[in-house]
C-alpha cells in the first residue's frame, strides 16, 4: 500500500484471484523448476490443478505438448496469470 492507495494485487484473497483466472492462460512453475503453460480449467483448495492446451518447458526450452495435464498442488511453486 502506497500513500493509502491499493497497488495492483494488494487486498485480494488468493482464492478469489484463482477463481477469476479459470479459463485463462496461466504459467505454473513447479518446485523442480519445470514450467507448464496452458489454460487453467480447475483448481481446488490443495492447489491441485487441471490445465488444457498445456506445454512443458524445461530450462526455458519447450519439451512437450499435452492436451490435458493435472498437477498435484504440493509441487506448485507459483501460478501466474498470462
Amino acid at each position: 500500500m502506497e500513500n493509502g492507495n491499493l497497488s495492483q494485487g494488494e487486498g485480494k484473497d488468493p482464492s478469489a484471484f484463482l477463481s477469476e483466472i479459470i479459463g485463462n492462460s496461466v504459467t505454473v512453475k513447479l518446485n523442480s523448476g519445470v514450467v507448464y503453460k496452458g489454460e487453467l480449467q480447475s483448481i481446488d483448495g490443495y492447489m491441485n490443478l487441471a490445465l488444457e492446451k498445456c506445454e512443458e518447458y524445461v530450462d526455458g526450452v519447450k519439451k512437450r505438448s499435452y492436451g490435458d495435464a493435472f498437477v498435484r498442488g504440493n509441487n506448485v511453486m507459483y501460478i501466474s496469470a498470462d
